[in-house]
């Protein structure tokens, strides 16, 4: 691209051929995406410029041909790294689409793949991936691209080890929050429900999830919005559902994770 910096703008679409799963063409100059994450495997391969970001507590740079692979559920940031941005082309992949993609592979049930903190430098593997976007958006099916991500970078999940008492506090505050999205909840409320201060409860989510409790909130409600925009409902409607205070502050709050408004990204 010979223009001085690339745009703000992104398109999200969508094929029969990966079900539920999201796929995104953009190029960013100066948009910056707050601490968020995603429900699904977030694929990217870096066409052009390179993004830095912060993940699982370090600082990445990933430039033109790398693919920097977020797993489900992590908080990550996003910013250019160099002055004229970059351009990328991004999976959202379902967890399911990739347990079942890893357990056609080997023959047997696997635990669900899980993929290195490091960036991904496989100049093969990222051509496949763009070439495998590319043919998703004429229609053809991209299987030897996802064979490929999983084959000979993904690693096996983490075993779950028994909750320590801090953990415990926190899934019980992550259970409290997303209970009921519409129900007003006060940080004394949350503390009192682990037998916390407000600063000590504040300070071990926060420390544990990588976001504030009231943003970790705002992230669920927006994850949890996503089926209701893809059905089609309204914008305004979708806001008020997912307890925003009003359309602007959903709007809001969702381009600063997806980089596009809701509509759009509708």
């Amino acid at each position: 691209m010979n223009a001085a910096h690339f745009r703000n703008a992104a398109r999200y679409w969508r094929s029969p051929l990966v079900p539920d799963a999201d796929m995104v063409t953009a190029e960013y100059y100066d948009h910056e995406f707050t601490p968020h994450w995603h429900d699904a495997c977030t694929v990217p391969v870096i066409e052009a410029g390179a993004e830095c970001y912060d993940y699982r507590g370090a600082h990445h740079v990933a430039e033109a041909g790398s693919v920097p692979v977020i797993n489900p559920g992590k908080v990550h940031t996003g910013a250019r790294a160099v002055d004229a941005g970059w351009c990328y082309r991004v999976f959202y992949l379902p967890v399911p689409f990739v347990e079942n993609l890893a357990r056609d592979m080997s023959g047997r049930a696997e635990s669900s793949p899980w993929f290195p903190d490091e960036i991904i430098r496989d100049p093969d593997l990222a051509r496949r991936l763009v070439l495998a976007h590319r043919l998703l958006e004429g229609g053809a099916d991209p299987l030897a691209a996802e064979v490929a991500l999983v084959g000979r970078h993904a690693l096996e999940r983490p075993g779950i080890a028994p909750l320590a008492p801090d953990a415990r506090r926190v899934a019980t505050m992550k259970s409290r929050l997303a209970d009921d999205l519409l129900e007003p909840v006060t940080l004394a409320e949350l503390a009192r429900t682990v037998g916390l201060s407000t600063f000590h409860a504040a300070r071990l989510f926060t420390r544990e999830t990588g976001l504030a409790p009231h943003a970790w909130r705002n992230q669920m409600r927006i994850v949890r919005a996503l089926p209701a925009l893809r059905a089609g409902a309204s914008v305004t409607d979708v806001a008020a559902a997912s307890g925003f205070t009003d359309q602007s502050h959903f709007t809001r709050h969702f381009k600063r994770a997806f980089g596009v408004p809701p509509g759009r990204w509708r």
